[in-house]
């Protein structure tokens, strides 16, 4: 398979590309316009054109099927060259503000959800990504792909903010060099201008990875999937906790370099019986003890053949307002597209079902 143009940072294409101000226009149109073909971009000439399509592809993958929300949310999947496919997911985090007059004084506010690899081999227990297995890493520019279809897709024009979670299918840490690419590529201020404050990096808690990750300096939130305040029932949630349990996690947490004025993420997904109850939150209090933290907790997405269930909205609370009331930073993530296929997998195991 050729290479995609998306796969390269400005500086390796003024090394392949000449003359260099044609690497410029062509980042241009890669990250400004979005472009998707090669025709599509005008002031380059034919013949360079030509010889460029002799040696790469402008876009690693295309949109085959999308769900929309009532509450905005958009979840996408892509097929890629080899015909495998992976999900990314577009939420409306804020709603546009006007005033009387009808003058924007708030724009809508959006998050990119992006995979980062196919399948999985983490092997979450709650995870229906986890049940199709691991089939290979995303390379960097099937990464930036992601981003640069959805705000193609939803008109979204280069230079406004986004925010970009590596939460989709796969372990991001365990694909960390195409990921740190992919990375730096967004961070290109010629091109989409994410900074590493606008992208956050959820891990299933590769300790070791979180230190490769913290060494690399990227400037990048981290968010931590938790999920449990003992091994017995992380190792059941999640069964890499044999390798890397709560203590090497949270160790390498501490020593994780983090912006001073902000938080590190602990995620926690909460499933009714098995993690909602309050002596779980006090755990939680003790074990998250002198870090600068901010627990979300997210309801369980139930899918079809799940043995897990969705809490109840009142024990919700109770664990949040119990976290809270110890010193704790604590919210509770909106579900979003709970009316569409929103959770990781559910969009490719639905169409995959389809087709039988």
């Amino acid at each position: 398979m050729k290479p995609s143009l998306l796969d390269f940072t400005q500086k390796e294409l003024l090394s392949q590309i000449k003359p260099s101000f044609r690497v410029k226009q062509i980042f241009g149109w890669l990250y400004h316009n979005y472009a998707q073909s090669f025709d599509e971009m005008k002031n380059i000439p034919k013949v360079l054109k030509d010889e460029l399509a002799e040696k790469f592809i402008v876009t690693p993958l295309k949109i085959i099927k999308k769900e929309e929300s009532s509450d905005g949310t958009i979840k996408y999947l892509f097929e890629l060259q080899d015909g495998k496919t992976v999900e990314a997911v577009w939420l409306k985090m804020k709603e546009e503000i006007t005033d009387e007059e009808g003058n924007i004084t708030q724009e809508s506010k959006y998050t990119i959800c992006v995979s980062t690899q196919v399948g999985c081999k983490v092997g979450c227990a709650f995870c229906l990504t986890a049940k199709g297995g691991f089939t290979r890493d995303l390379t960097a520019g099937e990464i930036v792909a992601q981003v640069v279809n959805l705000k193609r897709d939803n008109n979204h024009k280069h230079n406004r903010m986004i925010n970009i979670v590596y939460m989709g299918m796969g372990e991001p840490l365990d694909n960390l060099d195409n990921l740190a690419k992919a990375i730096e590529i967004f961070k290109d201020e010629e091109g989409l201008c994410i900074s590493g404050k606008r992208q956050t990096v959820s891990t299933s808690g590769l300790s070791n990875k979180i230190d490769k990750l913290g060494e690399l300096d990227l400037g990048v939130h981290i968010a931590i999937s938790l999920h449990a305040v003992d091994d017995k029932l992380r190792t059941e949630l999640i069964p890499m906790n044999k390798a890397h349990n709560i203590a090497s996690i949270i160790e390498a947490v501490k020593r994780f370099p983090i912006d001073t004025r902000k938080r590190v993420m602990f995620e926690y997904l909460v499933i009714k019986n098995k993690n909602d109850d309050l002596l779980s939150a006090k755990k939680l209090v003790k074990l998250l003890s002198g870090i600068k933290a901010k627990v979300n907790l997210i309801y369980f997405n139930p899918y079809p053949g799940t043995e897990y269930e969705r809490p109840n909205k009142a024990d919700m609370i109770a664990f949040q307002e119990y976290l809270v009331n110890h010193g704790l930073l604590c919210t509770i993530r909106d579900s979003k597209g709970i009316d569409i296929s929103a959770a990781c997998g559910q969009l490719k195991e639905k169409t995959q079902n389809e087709l039988k």
